[in-house]
Formats: C-alpha cells, sequence, structure tokens
C-alpha cells in the first residue's frame, strides 16, 4: 500500500500556475504597482463603460415614454424624472474623477488617483 501512495504523483513538480497573465509569471515586484494600477483602471473603465449605456438606456426610455405620454401629465412628468435623472447620473460620473482630486488635495494625497504609487510609497 505505501508503494502505491508514493507512485501517485498528485502534482507537477514545477508546481501549478495560472493562464497567461493570471498566473503573472515573470513579474517582480516593482511592477506590482503598475499590476495593481492597471486593474484599477480596467474596473473604472469598465464601471464607466457601464454607466453610460445605462445612461443611453434611460435617455431612450424617458424619450420613449415622453413621445408616447399623449397628453398624459403624469406620463409626461415621468419621462421628464427619467430623463433627467439619467443626465444627472452621467454628469456625476464624469466629476467622479475631478471629486476623487480634490477630496485627495483636501486630504493631502496627491497620489489619490495613482494607487499603486502611494502603496509604494508607504511600504518605503
Amino acid at each position: 500500500m505505501n508503494n502505491l501512495l508514493t507512485d501517485i504523483k498528485l502534482a507537477p513538480e514545477s508546481g501549478f500556475r495560472g493562464f497567461g497573465q493570471l498566473g503573472l509569471e515573470g513579474l517582480s515586484e516593482e511592477s506590482a504597482g503598475t499590476t495593481f494600477n492597471t486593474f484599477v483602471s480596467t474596473a473604472i473603465g469598465v464601471m464607466t463603460i457601464i454607466a453610460f449605456v445605462w445612461f443611453v438606456f434611460t435617455l431612450f426610455v424617458g424619450a420613449y415614454g415622453f413621445m408616447t405620454a399623449g397628453g398624459d401629465k403624469q406620463a409626461l412628468e415621468s419621462a421628464k424624472k427619467k430623463i433627467t435623472t439619467g443626465i444627472i447620473g452621467v454628469v456625476i460620473v464624469i466629476a467622479a474623477i475631478f471629486i476623487f482630486q480634490l477630496v485627495g488635495y483636501i486630504l493631502g494625497i496627491p497620489n489619490i488617483l495613482n494607487p499603486g504609487e502611494m502603496i509604494r510609497q508607504i511600504s518605503q
């Protein structure tokens, strides 16, 4: 029984590795900040794209409601609110980067939009 257990190899001798960039093979400690910045930038970009798609969807739904209101004041008011809400949302998304920069300036954190550099400075 002991020989059977020693002959079974459960893992490759070189160890397990991720696929492609998920494994982060060959990256040094100095590039960790760059990798983190890339991840954060990609996440923010995806969220921004989703916000703009939602804005366009809300704008179209509001415009459709506006066209089909047919003189109904409640339906017309609902359509106006949808359009207004969509516009306010997209303005907030656009202004978010400036708001974060302002918060960083007020708190004395100049690299608030560059988290990799912030982490590097903290670890020194």
